[in-house]
């Protein structure tokens, strides 16, 4: 049966070489701290024509169609630029692109925010090589300045945790560590959220609507990879889920991007029981690579007698995450 996301769309399968470029990387026979901007490009767009209808942008349907979507020269038209030029840009040439080519296209393939984005991210990788781009410091990458722990201590009555562009938790609070308990159990003091949804049955116990907060997680990855191509952590971590999980390579497959700096999450606690929890995303200016996740709930519900209760209860045991 054919993998689908939680809107009920079906979820492409990754290609044959998609896959075996996965299986090298894994055993260490490919560099993925070089991502290919331009394929990522090239299926990025080529998976945003496909999911558009002629009558979703208004124009008449003729001919028989091979694949499903718009034609590369409807595209072009709807974007005001010759049908050769837009089939260049769509394999991946984006390198003399103007601004106002980008926001034409983005606006022909209704792109939304979050899309139009992790285009504009595409496109400077591939202005940008990998030499002038710089590696990633591990060691400044998970390192967490103490004003950044002062100020998630300061978060009382709520979880609060410092996240990176992978999605480890790099520090927490005592209720944040309490909150979530199954997930330091399994990966330690840092442990990374992508690997406890898509790799631990805890991770599908932990989460009520797992299907969402998976899709989620990929879409989250998917626009950290956008703006970091060079982070070889990052594509090995993209490599090791997608060899280790087809619940994550159909997700990763299909290209889809999203922002949501604030919402709302439904988690089941093994010690108290389902939590509504609404959360924020702080961006950090001086520490772009990383960000403050907050969990809170309305004085007087249960979700917030609750994280008081496991506040109480981690402190009881002397515990905390660094």
């Amino acid at each position: 049966m054919a993998a689908r996301n939680h809107c009920g769309d079906r979820l492409a399968a990754p290609s044959e070489a998609y896959l075996r470029r996965v299986r090298l990387a894994v055993r260490g026979s490919v560099p993925w701290g070089v991502m290919d901007a331009r394929g990522e490009i090239r299926e990025f767009l080529t998976s945003r024509r496909a999911r558009l209808r002629t009558d979703d942008v208004g124009l008449v349907s003729y001919g028989h169609r091979r694949v499903p979507g718009l034609r590369r020269e409807e595209v072009a038209v709807l974007a005001g630029i010759s049908a050769p030029y837009y089939a260049r840009l769509e394999r991946g040439d984006l390198t003399a692109a103007s601004d106002a080519v980008l926001d034409a296209v983005a606006r022909a393939l209704r792109l939304n925010p979050a899309e139009r984005a992790h285009l504009a991210d595409l496109a400077r990788a591939t202005r940008r090589p990998a030499a002038a781009a710089g590696s990633v410091d591990p060691v400044r990458d998970t390192r967490v300045r103490p004003v950044l722990r002062q100020l998630i201590d300061a978060f009382e009555g709520a979880a609060a945790f410092v996240s990176n562009e992978r999605i480890d938790v790099l520090a927490a609070n005592r209720t944040g560590a309490a909150l979530c308990s199954p997930l330091f159990e399994y990966g330690g003091p840092r442990p990374n959220l992508a690997r406890f949804v898509f790799l631990t049955p805890a991770g599908r116990e932990f989460f009520v609507d797992w299907d969402t907060a998976a899709s989620d997680v990929v879409a989250s990855l998917r626009s950290s990879a956008g703006r970091n191509p060079h982070d070889e952590y990052l594509t090995g971590l993209i490599g090791e889920l997608t060899a280790r999980s087809d619940a994550f390579s159909s997700r990763w497959a299909a290209h889809d991007v999203k922002s949501a700096p604030s919402g709302v999450k439904v988690i089941r606690h093994p010690l108290v029981g389902l939590l509504e929890l609404h959360y924020e995303q702080l961006g950090l200016p001086s520490d772009p690579r990383q960000a403050i996740f907050t969990f809170s709930a309305p004085r007087g519900s249960h979700a917030y007698e609750s994280l008081g209760f496991l506040a109480s209860w981690i402190s009881s045991n002397s515990t905390r995450t660094e």
